[in-house]
């Protein structure tokens, strides 16, 4: 089912995942984040940054629930916990945060 935005028509599968990553870009994350109830604040954007970062310059890395854990409680500077990051995105961090994210839908098994 396409999202129509800005007079365009982009592309997504039957489970809301871009089908382009090039089409992504920030207006559309909000607008995708708006959709599911979120209103984007910082830390959201720390991790749909790196989740970015890592599918782009990592060969296609899409980091589970674990790894972000570790990531955003360095970059935060603060232990975090998985709730936390369920806080932020209740419909799973890494694959609603990688559905916002513009990434492919992940085939691995698990979150955590």
């Amino acid at each position: 089912m396409p999202i129509e935005f800005n007079g365009k028509s982009i592309e997504t599968t039957e489970n809301g995942y871009l089908v382009n990553v090039e089409d992504w870009s920030e207006a559309l994350a909000e607008e995708m984040a708006g959709n599911d109830g979120l209103q984007l604040a910082d830390r959201h954007w720390d991790i749909i940054r790196y989740l970015r970062h890592e599918f782009i310059n990592n060969a296609g890395n899409q980091p589970n629930t674990r790894t972000m854990i570790k990531r955003m409680s360095d970059q935060w500077g603060s232990k975090i916990k998985s709730k936390d990051l369920y806080d932020l995105f209740p419909g799973d961090p890494s694959k609603q945060g990688g559905r916002i994210a513009g990434l492919p839908e992940s085939r691995r098994k698990g979150g955590y």
